[in-house]
């Protein structure tokens, strides 16, 4: 790993966005990549801003942000390492791109929501705005003792998401809440993915975090 991280040793894409407008921190899941994660922000909020760092994993030729022992099975070392160096790179692309105090939303897809939460929920000073779809607890039997209280975060799943199981969506929940986040879920029929209804609910709740 990396001990100097910076947007300038980081592959990532930034777009700056209205002068104002929110930006909008996106992470691509297993398999995305920096390039293909940006087009779903235009369906969040038209103005914002966009910065997509690269997941610096790599499993079978696939990116990702960290590794696993199997599917649904995290490294929570390397968990909480890698969204250590993703709090010290929105950080530093907070200083490199003059991003003063915009607001940053972290919006996650699968292993990228993983990640997100990760990070706001370790790092609440850097990243205390996540939408996340698909995710679910990112540590495993660990508990996250930081203080959440401030942050906000949307939690989008499917019912039947084998691969985000409901008893993991349900520990994030209430871990979420124990430590003081504001949390909204919404849960919608089907499995793995973002659904249109998902879309809208995100757009919605985007809308009324920043007008907060």
């Amino acid at each position: 790993m990396s001990t100097a991280i910076t947007p300038v040793t980081w592959p990532h894409v930034f777009s700056p966005g209205e002068a104002g407008a929110p930006v909008l921190l996106m992470l691509h899941g297993t398999g995305g990549n920096e390039h293909e994660i940006p087009s779903l922000a235009v369906e969040l909020h038209s103005g914002a801003g966009v910065l997509a760092p690269r997941g610096q994993v790599q499993e079978n030729g696939m990116l990702r942000w960290f590794r696993r022992h199997g599917e649904g099975v995290f490294d929570v070392d390397d968990v909480i390492a890698r969204a250590t160096e993703l709090a010290a790179f929105l950080n530093a692309a907070r200083e490199h791109y003059n991003l003063g105090n915009r607001p940053v939303v972290a919006v996650g897809f699968s292993n990228g929501a993983n990640i997100a939460l990760a990070t706001a929920m370790l790092q609440p000073q850097t990243l205390d705005r996540v939408i996340a779809f698909s995710g679910m607890y990112p540590f495993a039997d660990r508990e996250s003792p930081a203080d959440l209280a401030g942050s906000r975060l949307l939690i989008l799943n499917g019912e039947a998401d084998p691969m985000a199981p409901p008893a993991s969506v349900s520990t994030l929940i209430a871990a979420l809440h124990q430590n003081g986040a504001d949390v909204e879920q919404v849960l919608r029929p089907g499995g793995h993915g973002i659904a249109h209804t998902d879309l809208e609910a995100a757009k919605e709740w985007l809308a009324k975090v920043l007008a907060a």
